[in-house]
């Protein structure tokens, strides 16, 4: 038997404590507490505090935080070109490197408990392979702690500036994971030679896909019918994600049935709780089977001011924005940012239903958890305790209190044990 830890009178999702058993990083048993026999490795002490899934961070931009350094005005001319090079105009010049500033940034968000990230590294012909190094560096630094993906993205578009295909290429080539893709219709206005190039890198690597698709009503729906046709044609089922699909968010006839596409194809949704025109139908999308997550997305960056590195004020934003105020619709808010997002990286792991709320305690899952002092997971959601328990791989891991130039605000300070 390898490594095993027993964590003691814990309420998962609120229930009635048990006794959690990890054994080589999966769940082993899950049992009344005081009635287990184990002789674990080490152990424990929930003390009655709530267990929940680790939360997923699935859609962020790593190499644009600014998270720790000083506030920044918002200087972007409005739009997303005019954010694009706003970016563009001042990434080299912020305070800290790429690498340090991501470090700080997955820091922040272990210590806050999400253990599962994917992160876009942007590959253009500014920045070449530079944003994506810098989040390579990030990912070695912390990889005992967290599992994170990387997603080449080409963030100016694939078309309208040369070199940008064989950039891409080279990012595949060097450790990103994924290939990204950014607005086919709307940036590079041919949606045609973007999905191509997108999915014949991926075929070429064998990697999968995530495709930033802000196109909103029947331009949006249009796009993400060419990109199920190519998952279609090309075997690709279970292997693509479209982050923000702000089209599914229009109410337009067609969105069931798109609805129905990404399910038969099981193309995963990522997002990050966006407002007005962008809150995505997620108990629609649930009882079809879709797998859905969320994340920060760009983080106190020349795109936006928001963002603290806590997943979980994230799922009290998306529950807002949704209008959610049962402790139900609450909760699944609250799962969409911890199991959904995990089933979005990990395709094994069933996508949310509304049938089984609470994931993540079955015999063989994977022992990715946060424990956090709060009566219930809407309560957690509302007040978002400072103090908490983090467990990866099956051990309670721990992350630097400070890197050299920043200082981590009392607020993401974790409890020891």
């Amino acid at each position: 038997m390898g490594d095993s830890l027993l964590i003691t009178a814990v309420r998962p999702w609120g229930a009635d404590p048990v006794d959690v058993l990890i054994e080589d990083g999966t769940v082993a048993a899950v049992t009344a507490t005081g009635t287990s026999m184990t002789t674990a490795a080490a152990r424990v002490d929930g003390a009655g505090r709530l267990i929940l899934p680790a939360l997923s961070d699935v859609h962020l931009h790593l190499d644009s935080s600014r998270l720790g350094l000083p506030f920044r005005a918002q200087t972007g001319e409005p739009g997303r070109w005019g954010r694009i090079m706003n970016d563009r105009a001042h990434w080299r010049s912020a305070e800290r490197s790429v690498a340090e500033r991501a470090s700080f940034t997955l820091a922040v968000a272990v210590a806050n408990g999400a253990t599962r990230i994917r992160s876009h590294a942007q590959v253009d012909a500014d920045t070449g392979l530079a944003k994506l190094e810098g989040e390579l560096a990030a990912r070695e630094r912390y990889a005992d702690v967290c599992d994170v993906e990387i997603v080449a993205f080409p963030q100016v578009g694939i078309l309208l500036e040369p070199g940008v295909v064989d950039l891409m290429d080279a990012a595949l080539t060097a450790g990103a994971d994924l290939v990204g893709g950014m607005d086919p219709c709307e940036l590079d206005r041919d949606p045609v030679r973007h999905l191509d190039a997108v999915f014949g890198l991926a075929e070429k690597h064998q990697a999968g896909v995530d495709i930033h698709l802000h196109e909103a009503g029947e331009l949006g729906l249009f796009t993400l019918s060419l990109i199920v046709e190519r998952v279609r044609a090309l075997g690709m089922t279970g292997r693509v994600t479209v982050s923000h699909a702000r089209c599914l968010a229009s109410g337009l006839p067609g969105v069931p049935t798109a609805i129905e596409q990404l399910a038969e194809h099981d193309i995963a949704l990522t997002h990050a709780a966006g407002a007005q025109g962008w809150a995505l139908p997620l108990l629609d999308l649930a009882a079809a089977g879709v797998r859905v997550g969320v994340g920060m997305d760009g983080q106190r960056d020349y795109w936006s001011p928001y963002g603290n590195g806590d997943m979980l004020d994230r799922a009290w934003q998306l529950a807002f924005v949704n209008g959610y105020g049962s402790d139900q619709h609450v909760e699944h808010a609250l799962a969409v940012a911890t199991w959904g997002g995990a089933s979005v990286l990990d395709r094994s792991l069933r996508p949310l239903d509304l049938v089984d709320p609470h994931p993540g305690f079955a015999i063989g899952d994977p022992a990715e958890f946060f424990l956090v002092d709060a009566v219930s997971p809407a309560a957690a959601v509302m007040d978002r305790p400072a103090a908490r328990t983090v467990i990866h791989r099956g051990a309670v891991v721990s992350v630097d209190t400070a890197i050299e130039g920043f200082e981590i605000p009392g607020r993401f300070g974790r409890e020891g044990n």
